[in-house]
């Protein structure tokens, strides 16, 4: 989609943003955990980060524990992260090698590189176990331009490869086959902040000018964010004409050469496709991010995100990367604390809700794509305890 033909801002619509009660409310966190983190598609790392047989990458959200791994064959694969003889993880570690097999730290149960058992410690002290019976559980898998991605129950998406389809061409210039991890390292970070506000604020750009002076002197006026659509949005900033004041941004245009094979729109341009309903994609001439937040608590959650360089990097383009990742860790930093601002708001007795402006679209379009799955949402007071789910299925069932 390119930015004319972006949808028009309605003139008339819902301002209001989400209902206080619903940042506090236990059972709506479950329900959230429950259909959006176990039920949609889930960013785990890039197959540049498991290049080789045994290579693993765990992923820890909500109660579930996923292990990516690639096998003997090649392939990738997902499991949950789970032995099936006590429940203890059989990699304790967030990524790393299994040599020749999977060996669970607890009894030492041996499970091949495909999932299948190969045996259990002191085998004549149970019954036979049949390998593939008594393998480790899979997950749902896709892959999406080298991106691997997981569902740990079945939900009513489509496949993640086809949610993003509608991408394919623009990121197909970033040659993601290509891009390599850097450190190798996946960051974490503790937020004290219920995880939707987390998206509030990173779904508009309004607040650039004023809370990211080192960002808008990088974009100036070259920003605009797109609603969702259809699980995903898209938002471009463009760079603004000039050296730039903040020391970062002025070496980041002075070094950058962008790739000969992208386009003028991309070569000067940072792009991000938002995805339902937790996750982000970044895309610079200079390197490929992700960034994604999930619940620990009412008021807390984990942020979890990896840079990946392009293939063909050179000392240049290496600097580059450096000073791209320096305005994002300073914009992340100046995020952190609107992030707690805004959940800090809700405990105050002055406040009675918040109003939307037209530059802040993107996060109406994403509050009305948490109402499609919790039509609850729509109504100012919490619903009686215990009945959140009751009273969800019947505004679900109304709207059919």
């Amino acid at each position: 989609m390119t930015r004319h033909e972006t949808p028009q801002t309605p003139t008339d619509w819902d301002r209001s943003g989400l209902p206080k009660w619903s940042f506090f409310s236990e059972e709506m966190l479950e329900a959230e955990k429950a259909l959006l983190f176990r039920q949609h598609w889930q960013i785990v790392c890039h197959v540049s980060d498991i290049p080789e047989a045994g290579d693993f990458v765990t992923l820890d959200m909500v109660g579930e524990r996923a292990l990516v791994i690639r096998d003997r064959e090649g392939q990738v694969r997902a499991f949950h992260n789970l032995c099936r003889h006590r429940g203890s993880r059989v990699v304790a570690e967030e990524q790393g090698r299994c040599k020749s097999a999977i060996i669970c730290p607890f009894h030492g149960w041996v499970y091949n590189l495909d999932g299948s058992l190969r045996g259990a410690a002191q085998p004549d002290s149970l019954p036979p176990m049949d390998p593939d019976e008594w393998a480790l559980k899979p997950i749902e898998l896709d892959i999406w331009q080298g991106f691997v991605f997981v569902r740990f129950q079945p939900g009513p998406q489509p496949a993640i490869s086809e949610i993003l389809a509608r991408h394919d061409d623009e990121v197909a210039q970033y040659r993601l086959d290509a891009i390599q991890p850097t450190d190798g390292r996946f960051w974490t970070e503790n937020v004290d902040a219920n995880w939707k506000c987390v998206r509030d604020v990173d779904n508009e750009g309004y607040h650039v000018p004023m809370a990211h002076p080192g960002l808008h002197d990088l974009y100036g006026n070259g920003y605009y964010d797109e609603p969702f659509h259809d699980g995903t949005a898209r938002s471009l900033g463009a760079f603004r004409e000039g050296r730039g004041r903040h020391w970062s941004v002025r070496n980041y245009k002075s070094v950058l050469r962008s790739p000969e094979h992208m386009d003028d729109a991309h070569a000067g341009a940072w792009l991000y496709i938002g995805v339902f309903p937790n996750f982000v994609l970044g895309f610079y001439p200079d390197s490929v991010i992700f960034y994604q937040e999930y619940p620990t608590s009412v008021g807390t959650c984990v942020q979890r995100s990896t840079t990946y360089r392009h293939g063909d990097e050179d000392r240049r383009m290496r600097l580059a990367r450096y000073l791209s990742g320096r305005i994002d860790r300073i914009t992340s930093d100046e995020d952190q604390q609107l992030i707690e601002w805004t959940w800090e708001a809700a405990f105050s007795s002055g406040y009675d809700g918040i109003i939307l402006s037209d530059l802040e679209i993107g996060v109406h379009s994403y509050h009305e794509a948490l109402r499609r799955h919790f039509p609850v949402l729509r109504d100012p007071e919490a619903p009686a305890p215990g009945t959140l789910l009751d009273r969800n299925k019947e505004l679900l069932e109304g709207e059919t």
